[in-house]
């Protein structure tokens, strides 16, 4: 049978400033551990620490602009475009101008397996 999730949970985000997390499927909202879909509102000048997570991170961009930086090359990725972060690869995320996106992480995003940066 089908499980309907009416509404998100709102988790606290890392990073300044402060920008909503609201996840649809994952560990909080719907004890999910194989994986997770949150929406992100990001203000401008939010970024977060480093992190080197054990999941990979597919993300879509509904408005504004996602800074991703590895250590390779930085991007800048806009409306209309995605982007995956590979698991065990160092990734920093930012939005100098904010924006709005949805986070796909499989499996589901924890604090434990993020890894951040100190």
């Amino acid at each position: 049978m089908p499980t309907l999730l009416a509404t998100p949970s709102v988790i606290n985000a890392a990073g300044q400033p402060s920008k909503t997390i609201e996840e649809f499927v994952g560990r909080v909202n719907s004890r999910t551990d194989a994986l997770s879909v949150a929406r992100m509102t990001s203000p401008a000048g939010w970024s977060e620490p480093g992190q080197t997570p054990e999941f990979d991170e597919f993300t879509v961009v509904l408005r504004g602009t996602l800074r991703v930086e590895s250590e390779a090359t930085t991007l800048d990725v806009v409306a209309g475009q995605a982007v995956i972060a590979h698991k065990g690869e160092w990734v920093r995320y930012s939005t100098p101008q904010g924006a709005e996106y949805i986070a796909v992480c499989l499996p589901a995003f924890s604090p434990a397996t993020v890894r951040r940066d100190p």
